[in-house]
């Protein structure tokens, strides 16, 4: 069995946070999985694949990958996942919730964005970020760049990281950033985000930096993309919601959070970084005084 931690722990979030990499069919199983959670125990692997009519192998394999033995043990776990609310359980409402819709809502939300939070930290293992943390550590220069409502996170970030004294390059434009990396140096390292990964101008960006023997570091959806394929080292958000005015919010939720767990390693493992911070708050207040 592969991590068994992680698949005790919740193995509902790892489904979800996994389903954007897997083929149609399973898929079908994942998506299947999530929303009969509760009867599962009542389904065989072959009531299973009858009802989804696929093979009762692609069930097996299912499992398999996702680190089971096979589905018996996919479906004790899940089992337990639900006897301890874990996963894909929604969180108990108290009853103030039931009588004030707004409440309800928030209620809902907040739910809603803690599933996400959790999804993505699944995908981004400590020791892939903490490579991260270290490839910016290391570099001469950071690069950060990020195209239309992806430019926000990325503006932001690199405010952060100007605070904590990395000599950082931000741009918004692909031609002012195509420029700047013109005097990028081996081992600076270029921040660029993405939700989809798709644009042809980031992609051409990318093998600009890597050409000058640059860390390119991606911070995308967890698909399959061309900035992430590309990239030397990624950071992934999973936020899945089929309300499209609510999906969104997830994915900025989840992204402003995996980013506020990279910026306190950034501060905390990288010798006199804090104190640095400290310093340049204390100069950004003195701008504000009268």
């Amino acid at each position: 069995m592969a991590d068994g931690r992680e698949i005790h722990m919740s193995p509902l979030l790892k489904i979800r946070a996994e389903r954007d990499q897997m083929s149609a069919i399973e898929r079908r199983i994942a998506d299947f999985i999530l929303e009969e959670a509760h009867f599962l125990r009542d389904y065989s692997s072959q009531q299973l694949a009858n009802a989804l009519k696929i093979s009762q192998s692609s069930v097996v394999k299912f499992s398999q990958k996702l680190g089971f033995k096979g589905y018996p043990d996919l479906k004790f776990s899940i089992g337990e996942s639900i006897a301890r609310g874990d996963g894909n359980e929604p969180a108990a409402s108290a009853e103030p919730a039931r009588k004030d819709a707004h409440a309800a809502l928030a209620e809902s939300l907040w739910h809603s964005k803690s599933l996400a939070e959790q999804e993505t930290r699944v995908i981004n293992p400590s020791s892939k970020v903490n490579q991260i943390a270290s490839a910016i550590h290391k570099a001469g220069k950071v690069f950060v760049f990020g195209l239309g409502e992806d430019g926000i996170p990325a503006r932001a970030f690199a405010m952060r990281l100007s605070l904590l004294d990395f000599l950082t390059v931000h741009h918004f434009d692909a031609v002012l950033m195509t420029t700047a990396i013109s005097c990028a140096d081996a081992g600076d390292v270029l921040l660029m985000f993405s939700e989809h990964g798709q644009q042809p101008a980031l992609a051409k960006i990318g093998r600009q930096f890597r050409e000058r023997r640059g860390k390119l570091i991606s911070v995308t959806r967890h698909t399959a993309n061309p900035l992430r394929n590309l990239a030397d080292h990624s950071l992934l958000v999973s936020a899945h919601d089929e309300r499209a005015h609510i999906e969104p919010l997830l994915y900025q939720t989840a992204l402003r959070h995996l980013l506020d767990m990279l910026f306190i390693l950034l501060c905390e493992n990288g010798g006199d970084r804090l104190s640095r911070l400290e310093a340049n708050l204390e100069r950004v207040r003195n701008l504000h005084e009268p």
